[in-house]
């Protein structure tokens, strides 16, 4: 049914949540990007076979008026390591690392006889958690963009506009005049979420101050963080959340074309996206005269080739153009001439999926959220070296150590802590120093790091830091568009003393020459990409200036991570003469005779490491 004013579009929404209603009992199968690795899919398609084969009726479109049993998709269910997930309704029941032989267990236990599955649930040591609510990874967060991740159908419309979806579009179409909506977004304080934190009320009010007829709203989805994959899962998870922000922004600044730039290795998200435009468009809340408002915009989705550099505004506009995506000279700026030289209003996933709380909420709930400068929530992706990997969401301003110790689990195997890294290839680490230290704009800024678009990488007391810059130097030279000298020729000559220092060849002038190449590119680099491209090597060398020492003058990885500054002894007292670490030796660097002590040639030796699991006395030993 297609709605043409807003009484028709609240028949509908009645009508989706008697529907929803209906369903006495709902399974949420985890079908975000994780999951969907580890077998979700086939998860999903054997709990509809299983129900079918019951003679109950399986629900999966919210269309019918029996009652009945919802077998759905869910967007990403946040604890991605323990995956694949599966959520059972109204139960709540959370069940984990599920496999389709589980599926018969789970349909006879639960769905039938409303018992959990315990053996498939969060175990706390001896306490079994039936529910989200008992898990701290859960319990301690604040969902707000992810709340209806892994709780509503992703590829159905009718189940978001069943839980109060484009009630706020509504709302801001026929009840408020673009003004009003730029002075709210304002007043809430809202900055973007892709890493720079400029208040978005501001940049929506100057698109809006423009003369132009033709204006653009764009959504940055192109994230490219090493480990960050909040908006992906948004995208994957609550697409409609994203169109109705970009309706609402549309509205707001008087654009009438709305484009979603999304990398082309997120195919989930991609595929659900334009589900999502295609229902919305069929219903009437994308294309001419949404909800008889008089207002008329649609959204097209733009796959982007990957690079790193098109996350900047101006390269992104111009690789929607088809053009090569690399940055320009500003001013002007994007929300004077972006995209084809109009205004064009640009924010990132995540910042668009607020948009609607804001309008339906208000500003000042949404600033009770979180500091007075940062209000809100901020979804993070938290991978590494930490017990609970996966997505999650808490207020802005929430410590370090609570993210780490109480949501993440603490470090994984026993270790101790020793750095993360925050805001990928452009942010910086953080050490145990800075554990009580709010995670917000304005606090990360101040120690020389950043939020970045969300990525929390965790390193333990095995992890060699000099290699941490290394990589993300690394990463950074390679994603460089090459069009300014700065990034283009500096960040290659940081990357080649990086190199040389790993590997042995390091000397005390080159960490001289690394502050100093720092220092150029973020003065001078044309772009944030080559400004921040040097932020891991600066935070590295100001906290952990020990190791770097004992690279260039001891040459010894004090992790043993670098295997160039590393050597092979035997313990001749260890040592039985079984000549087994010889015969498996590839480069014959070991010689010796059966039952005497061998030796270890570090000459020829390639430091594979061969030697060490042969030997069944522990007589190699890495000095």
């Amino acid at each position: 049914m297609k709605v043409n004013n807003i009484e028709q579009f609240e028949k509908v929404a009645v009508a989706a949540r008697k529907a929803l209603e209906n369903q006495e009992k709902r399974v949420f199968v985890c079908c975000g990007t994780g999951c969907v690795a580890a077998g979700s899919f086939g998860i999903y398609e054997e709990l509809k076979r299983l129900v079918a084969e019951k003679g109950l009726l399986v629900d999966v479109v919210l269309e019918a008026e029996e009652k009945g049993i919802g077998i759905k998709k869910s967007g990403c269910q946040g604890l991605c390591q323990l995956g694949p997930l599966v959520r059972v309704e109204p139960f709540d029941y959370q069940y984990f690392r599920v496999d389709k032989q589980d599926c018969v267990e789970i349909i006879e236990k639960t769905l039938l006889q409303n018992q959990p599955v315990e053996r498939l649930m969060y175990q706390s040591g001896s306490r079994v958690c039936h529910t989200p609510v008992e898990i701290p990874f859960y319990s301690e967060q604040t969902r707000l963009v992810l709340g209806q991740c892994g709780q509503i159908d992703c590829e159905n419309i009718m189940e978001y506009i069943a839980k109060g979806g484009y009630t706020a579009a509504g709302k801001a179409l026929l009840q408020m005049t673009p003004e009003q909506i730029c002075d709210e977004i304002s007043k809430s304080n809202l900055r973007g979420r892709g890493g720079g934190g400029y208040p978005a009320g501001r940049k929506w009010s100057q698109v809006l101050a423009q003369n132009s007829e033709v204006k653009y709203v764009v959504c940055n989805g192109d994230e490219g963080d090493p480990g960050a994959f909040m908006d992906g899962s948004v995208m994957d998870g609550n697409p409609h959340s994203v169109l109705e922000g970009m309706i609402i922004a549309g509205y707001a600044c008087k654009a009438s074309e709305g484009y979603i730039y999304v990398r082309a290795e997120y195919p989930l998200s991609v595929a659900r996206l334009q589900l999502a435009v295609e229902q919305a468009r069929e219903i009437g809340l994308l294309g001419e005269n949404i909800l008889g408002s008089g207002f008329s915009f649609d959204i097209k989705i733009n796959k982007g080739a990957g690079a790193f550099v098109c996350g900047e505004s101006s390269a992104l506009t111009q690789s929607i153009e088809g053009e090569r995506g690399m940055p320009r000279v500003k001013p002007p700026r994007t929300v004077e001439q972006g995209l084809w030289g109009k205004p064009t209003m640009l924010n990132n996933v995540e910042t668009f999926a607020n948009v609607p709380h804001i309008i339906l909420k208000g500003a000042q709930w949404y600033r009770s959220i979180g500091p007075e400068n940062s209000p809100g929530t901020k979804a993070f992706a938290i991978t590494g070296n930490v017990n609970n990997t996966g997505l999650i969401e808490v207020p802005m301003g929430t410590l370090l150590k609570e993210v780490i110790f109480d949501i993440g689990g603490g470090i994984n195997d026993g270790k101790k802590f020793k750095a993360v890294q925050i805001g990928g290839p452009s942010g910086g680490c953080l050490t145990e120093t800075h554990m009580e230290l709010p995670l917000d704009f304005d606090s990360l800024k101040k120690v020389g790091a950043m939020i970045g678009s969300g990525g929390l990488v965790v390193m333990d007391e095995d992890t060699c830091m000099v290699e941490v810059a290394r990589f993300f130097m690394n990463f950074t030279q390679k994603e460089s568009c090459g069009k300014c000298v700065p990034c283009r020729e500096g960040t290659k000559r940081m990357l080649e003393i990086l190199e040389g220092i790993v590997a042995g060849k390091g000397s005390l002038e080159d960490l001289d020459m690394l502050e100093e190449l720092a220092d150029t590119i973020s003065s001078t680099a044309l772009c944030g990409l080559g400004k921040t491209a040097p932020s891991p090597v600066i935070s590295t060398l100001k906290y952990f200036r020990d190791e770097y020492l004992a690279h260039v003058v001891q040459k010894k990885c004090p992790t043993r991570n670098c295997k160039s500054l590393s050597s092979f002894v035997i313990n001749e007292a260890l040592c039985k003469g079984c000549s087994k670490c010889a015969k498996a030796c590839p480069a014959t660097a070991i010689t010796g005779k059966v039952k005497e002590a061998f030796v270890i040639n570090n000459r020829k030796c390639i430091k594979c490491g061969a030697c060490v699991e042969a030997c069944p006395f522990s007589a190699v030993e890495e000095v």
